[in-house]
């Protein structure tokens, strides 16, 4: 198996990667609008959970083998970046072209969880997370989807968050519940019931 070697002559010229700027190498970020924070403020945290959650999507994602699961995903994935773009919006001087969230957005969430639930077997007891990769995964992504939920809803008690990002992660983490249980029995796991 080869691995990508980087070698460098001692006297060659390249240019500097834009990857990283040194900006925040004292502690310090930039959001959109300019103004700087530490790396630890609350939009931070908030939008950095949403990036954490977006990974968890894509693996997700990428265990699960079922086209429309993997089509709801991707535009989950979008809808993701948008509501980060929003959360980490701070200030006047913002892009023309930002992004946001609409009742478009829940009721897309929504219309999937009804078809999901109509579909599956009713829940007669608490069940636990795992049987199959993807279901576990699709219970990491609803935990990571409720810790998000919370931090957003800490950073409305000191700022103004749109009450449409607060309504998008209550009904995501429905949605990647149902999902649990749909990826459950399309790989024929089943569920796990939890017996006190």
């Amino acid at each position: 198996m080869g691995f990508l070697k980087l070698t460098m002559p001692f006297n060659m010229n390249i240019e500097k990667s834009l990857i990283y700027t040194k900006g925040g190498d004292k502690g310090k970020t930039a959001l959109l609008g300019g103004r700087r924070v530490s790396k630890y403020h609350h939009r931070i945290e908030a939008y950095g959970t949403v990036d954490e959650l977006m990974a968890h999507t894509a693996l997700l994602r990428d265990l699960s083998e079922d086209e429309t699961a993997r089509e709801q995903l991707l535009v989950i994935l979008e809808r993701l970046m948008s509501a980060a773009s929003v959360i980490a919006a701070d200030g006047d001087n913002l892009p023309d072209n930002m992004p946001s969230l609409s009742d478009a957005d829940v009721e897309y969430l929504e219309q999937a969880i009804d078809v999901m639930d109509h579909a599956l077997p009713k829940l007669t007891s608490f069940i636990l997370p795992g049987g199959h990769p993807a279901t576990s995964q699709a219970h990491v992504a609803r935990t990571v989807c409720r810790r998000a939920e919370r931090i957003i809803l800490k950073l409305q008690d000191k700022e103004s968050v749109d009450e449409i990002i607060i309504r998008y992660f209550n009904r995501l983490s429905d949605y990647y519940f149902l999902l649990s249980r749909k990826l459950s029995y399309y790989f024929g796991a089943g569920e796990i019931p939890w017996k006190p």
